[in-house]
């Protein structure tokens, strides 16, 4: 099935790998929230028990190095995307509170960004993550 609309994480190279899946594990959480309709209906097993709803469209992740980030950063933000980000000084914060001070102490062009999630029009997603390859 193909969708009208597009789910991309884009995580920095040259974090470590809990850092890599830490990132992109709170950018996820961060695009849940771009339209009611993007995560689907619970789930059910055959036993009766409940499980939570997911995305109902796949995530796909890349890769980029740190200009290539800032790019596509600049690329979303010029078209309006919703976006979720995760800079390099969240990793020593510990609450919501610092973390979105430290985010809005530092100008958009000054970030310095380890991971982004995208979320909009295919084609739009498409342009913002020209370039990068898919996370491997």
């Amino acid at each position: 099935m193909r969708f009208d609309t597009k789910i991309a994480v884009i995580v920095r190279t040259d974090l470590a790998d809990w850092q890599k899946l830490n990132v992109t594990a709170f950018l996820s959480s961060g695009v849940a929230h771009a339209t009611d309709e993007i995560v689907g209906k619970p789930y059910e097993d055959a036993t009766g028990n409940a499980y939570l709803p997911m995305f109902r469209e796949p995530v796909l992740v890349y890769a980029a190095d740190a200009p290539a980030l800032s790019r596509t950063h600049a690329r979303g933000l010029s078209r309006g995307l919703p976006m979720a980000l995760y800079t390099h000084e969240l990793f020593g914060t510990n609450n919501e509170d610092d973390n979105r001070a430290a985010v809005r102490a530092v100008e958009a062009d000054a970030l310095d960004l380890v991971g982004l999630a995208v979320y909009g029009p295919r084609n739009q997603v498409d342009k913002v993550t020209r370039g990068l390859r898919l996370h491997g």
